[in-house]
């Protein structure tokens, strides 16, 4: 069942660091909206990790209460040790690619919050940002 669950989780893994990749190539075209269409697909794998990387926690636990004379290693077979190890290498490169994802979702956000602010300067009352008094957005005139 170890290995079942283990196969699952690096299947969720794989599909997360492809899902991010596709928003990393869509912002670098500006194509806003694939983003947000997969944003369910991607809360969805990812919920789906989460309860399966709960399962293996029980797994493990379970092996280790049934035999608690062997150590942990001794208790996986091979390929469970290699998918705990593909697991370990996905989870570095869903890391990184999240990393970079990071880095462009900000100097986005900083690019579009500078041109509003051109737009439309504000200035701090208190904790908050009000629009300036000699704001240029509009001008009326009589």
């Amino acid at each position: 069942m170890l290995s079942h669950y283990l196969q699952n989780t690096l299947e969720d893994l794989r599909d997360l660091i492809k899902i991010t990749q596709s928003d990393i190539e869509d912002i670098k075209k500006a194509e806003h909206d694939p983003q947000f269409d997969r944003l369910s697909l991607k809360e969805e794998k990812l919920k789906a990790f989460e309860t399966k990387k709960a399962m293996i926690d029980h797994e493990i636990s379970s092996l280790m209460t049934s035999n608690p004379d062997i150590e942990l290693p001794n208790l996986l077979n091979e390929e469970q040790h290699k998918q705990l190890e593909d697991l370990k290498t996905e989870l570095s490169n869903l890391h990184k690619v999240n990393k970079e994802y990071a880095k462009l979702v900000l100097t986005v956000s900083n690019l579009y919050n500078s041109f509003l602010e051109r737009l439309v300067p504000t200035e701090m009352q208190g904790y908050q940002k009000v629009a300036s008094k000699d704001s240029t957005i509009m001008e009326v005139r009589v």
